[in-house]
């Protein structure tokens, strides 16, 4: 599975804050190395987490551009072939033992 922290700008629809919320919680478990975080880490990891949420939705609503707003299925539909191909060449190497 590919797991990537996506761009969340420029969309129609736009972003909710539950993707904004989703990609933060992504982002605190990336830079941390933690899925879930102990007992005495969990307070600093929530408090990261709804930080980031804060920061990056201020960042997303106060961004502009002149570019026509991207399409959520296409792109996501993109995101899953890239991956199939990527799988697939991974798969290839390692059988050709590479």
């Amino acid at each position: 599975m590919c797991r990537n922290i996506k761009t969340l700008f420029n969309f129609d629809p736009p972003v909710t804050p539950e993707e904004i919320q989703a990609a933060s919680l992504q982002y605190v478990r990336k830079i941390s190395g933690l899925n879930k975080p102990s007992k005495p880490n969990e307070a600093a990891f929530q408090a990261a987490v709804e930080e980031i949420a804060d920061v990056s939705t201020r960042l997303l609503f106060s961004l502009a551009t002149t570019a026509a707003p991207k399409n959520r299925e296409e792109e996501a539909a993109k995101a899953k072939s890239a991956c199939r191909g990527k799988i697939r060449r991974v798969s290839r190497d390692h059988a050709r033992g590479r």
